[in-house]
């Protein structure tokens, strides 16, 4: 199966999901949120999926240096915007098949897909 894996090059945890999903013999589709970007469409559906609370980021020194205006008043459209602003609040990795997504790589998330 191909997954497409959202990930920060520079997050151990990225590295340490990608390397078992590799070792579980999935192709993935590695996307760099910085290097690479994300579209408005694919935050949107994620949010809408996920919730914000889960899809943001917030214990991110990215989240911590913003300013307090934007940190309050959350709403989904807010919190996309947030992401598509600053690609590090999007909470990491985010795991996307044709049927299903994760986000994070909590003790659940492998077990779902390794």
């Amino acid at each position: 199966m191909t997954l497409t894996v959202y990930h920060l090059k520079t997050c151990d945890t990225c590295r340490k999901a990608i390397k078992a999903l590799e070792a579980a013999g999935h192709d993935l589709n590695a996307i760099d949120v910085r290097a690479d970007g994300v579209d408005r469409s694919f935050l949107e559906k994620l949010v809408a999926e996920h919730g914000w609370e889960l899809a943001l980021n917030r214990r991110s020194t990215t989240w911590r240096g913003l300013d307090d205006s934007d940190k309050t008043d959350i709403t989904d459209e807010k919190a996309v915007g947030l992401m598509l602003k600053h690609p590090t609040l999007i909470k990491r990795p985010v795991i996307v098949s044709d049927n299903q997504s994760t986000i994070g790589w909590t003790k659940d998330v492998p077990e779902m897909w390794v």
